[in-house]
């Protein structure tokens, strides 16, 4: 089996074309499987808590970026 990522705008209509044939041929066959996924739900919800709740911590370090290979 092979997964791609493929991003469609389904605005225009060459992609309501291709995305009606995908889910017409996703409905007939388990030969295609559609798995959507939102992009704004890219991060888990756990690692999204912790980059959150380390910016409060005060034990962080924070280095400016024209500083970064310096520091290494």
């Amino acid at each position: 089996m092979t997964t791609l990522t493929v991003k469609i705008n389904e605005r225009s209509s060459l992609g309501k074309a291709i995305m009606e044939l995908l889910r017409s041929s996703a409905k007939e066959s388990k030969a295609v499987e559609l798995v959507e996924t939102d992009e704004k739900k890219a991060y888990s919800k756990s690692f999204v808590n912790k980059v959150l709740s380390s910016d409060k911590n005060d034990k962080r370090i924070k280095i400016k970026t024209q500083q970064l290979w310096e520091s290494i």
